[in-house]
Formats: structure tokens, C-alpha cells, sequence
């Protein structure tokens, strides 16, 4: 019959045109064809893409980024910024040992030294004095001086000092000035050299008193500030105690001062100094702590 042979050219006029036997197209990939990544036996995520060919697609490096799948109209993803640095301070600040929130809160913001001494209890006349210094209120504070080994109150410490009790104040209190019977051996604090700064007779224990006071620096504790140590105005009362000074040791407890051997008080009188406002930071162990 004819009807084969005169079919023949249409049927493959149409195979042609319904792309059948077409090569496979490299236009965009049809929607779903996209495959979420996931991490496989090695921990590694990826994004596979249905293949469109016999031969299968490289997998990627081990080394790429998973790709994100960009979808027609959206932005670009941006990239991940880098993590910002912590403001860390060159020097952070350093506490005196000992003293706690409560007394350190008393030190002035601008004081830049501090003679602590430290009493072994509330009822002790044997105490421990460092001069501690600071290069800026900002800074953290370091001991400049070892130890000093150094006496107080024949009674102890009192939070109320009152005339007679034999004890030392608790606090802080500033050191602007000093003086002494000796030439001035070179004190950055104006001193006030007088032979009233005399002394004699015998401690609690029977040692001489003899040159306790050749040196002295005042603690501003009931007194006026800016005046020699024997300046006798008491702005508190003289009920409340006066005449306290850092003084020269004659081997036993005091009145109510603190006192440390000759050397130290000179090293203390040359290190003293006014522009860096010291205080000194006394009292037991107990009261500093707070």
C-alpha cells in the first residue's frame, strides 16, 4: 500500500518538532530542580543540582562554602561581617590586698599614694605598714615599699577615736604635713622643724621616748590642714582626740599614733608626695576588709 511510504516524512516532521530526539538544553534549570544541602558521612554540607546528562556533576571542593540557592529577583546575599574586637584595657586596675569596697571607696579618686597599716586585730598594738603608689586614678595600685613592721594604739583600733582611750582611728586620712626636733632630711611635705617636737620620759613597757618625734607627718584626723603637726585646733572637739602622727618607733605601742623605725620614716618623708595626695589607710584587719 501507499499510505506507509507518504506517512513516513510527516511522522518525522513531528518527532522533530516535539524535541524528542532533541540534545538536552543548557537553559535555566527547571523549578524544583534545586537540592537543599545537607551534611553527609564527612560533616560536610553541599548543594547538589539534578543532573541533566548521562555523565554526573564534580561535587564540590572540600574547601568551598556551602552556595546558597539564588532565587530569580532576590538580592545578593551579602558577605559575613568579621566578628568586632573587645575593648580590652592596656592595664587593668589593681586592688590594695586587704582592703575592701567599702575602704577603698574612701581612698580620694585623685590620690595616687597610700601608707596602709594593717593591725593583726581590733585589740592589737602591733600592726604592718606598705606604702603603696598608683601612676594614675586609673591605674592599678603597687606596693613600692616591703613590709614595715610598725606599732599603734596601746589598746588597739576604734572606729571613735575619743581623748585617752589608747586606741588608733579606723579610716582614711590625708598626709599634708610633717615636721620633727631634726633638719628637715629632705621631705617633699612642707616641714616644720622645731625643738617643741621634743620628747622624754618612758613608754607603756619602760623604753625611753627620746626622739620619737625627731620625725613626724601628721594625720589629718581632728586637725587643720596646711599647718604644723603641733598646731593644738581640734575642728571635731577635743574630746574627739587629736596630735595622731606617723612618728618615729621607740620600740613598744603608742597613744593612739602609728609608729615605724628611724629609716623608714626618713624613706617616708622623702617619697611623701603632695601632688600625688597621700592618705594613709589604718586600721585592723577586720575594719579594712568591709
Amino acid at each position: 500500500m501507499l499510505v506507509a511510504p507518504l506517512l513516513a516524512p510527516f511522522l518525522a516532521l513531528f518527532l522533530v518538532l516535539t524535541g524528542c530526539g532533541a540534545p538536552a538544553s543548557s537553559g535555566p534549570v527547571p523549578k524544583g530542580a534545586e537540592v537543599a544541602g545537607s551534611d553527609g558521612e564527612g560533616g560536610q554540607g553541599s548543594v547538589g543540582v539534578l543532573a541533566r546528562s548521562a555523565a554526573p556533576a564534580a561535587p564540590p571542593a572540600p574547601s568551598a562554602p556551602a552556595a546558597r540557592p539564588v532565587v530569580p529577583g532576590s538580592p545578593a546575599p551579602s558577605a559575613p561581617s568579621a566578628p568586632s574586637a573587645l575593648s580590652v584595657p592596656s592595664v587593668l586596675p589593681t586592688a590594695i590586698p586587704g582592703l575592701g569596697p567599702e575602704t577603698l571607696a574612701e581612698i580620694p579618686a585623685d590620690t595616687r599614694q597610700a601608707f596602709v597599716v594593717t593591725g593583726r586585730n581590733a585589740d592589737s598594738n602591733e600592726s604592718t605598714a606598705v606604702l603603696y603608689v598608683r601612676e594614675a586614678p586609673d591605674r592599678g595600685w603597687t606596693p613600692a615599699t616591703e613590709p614595715w613592721a610598725a606599732h599603734n594604739g596601746m589598746e588597739g583600733w576604734t572606729a571613735e577615736h575619743s581623748t585617752g582611750d589608747l586606741r588608733s582611728p579606723v579610716g582614711v586620712f590625708g598626709l599634708t604635713d610633717a615636721g620633727g626636733r631634726l633638719p628637715d632630711p629632705g621631705s617633699r611635705l612642707p616641714y616644720d622643724e622645731e625643738e617643741y617636737f621634743a620628747v622624754e620620759g618612758d613608754g607603756f613597757f619602760g623604753e625611753p621616748l627620746e626622739g620619737s618625734f625627731d620625725y613626724v607627718v601628721a594625720i589629718n584626723y581632728n586637725r587643720v590642714e596646711g599647718v604644723s603637726p603641733i598646731d593644738h585646733e581640734r575642728p571635731l572637739g577635743e574630746d574627739r582626740g587629736g596630735g595622731i602622727w606617723i612618728h618615729v618607733d621607740h620600740g613598744g605601742p603608742t597613744q593612739g599614733c602609728v609608729s615605724v623605725s628611724e629609716e623608714r620614716m626618713k624613706e617616708l618623708l622623702r617619697t611623701l608626695d603632695p601632688a600625688k595626695k597621700p592618705v594613709v589607710v589604718m586600721g585592723d584587719k577586720a575594719s579594712l576588709a568591709r
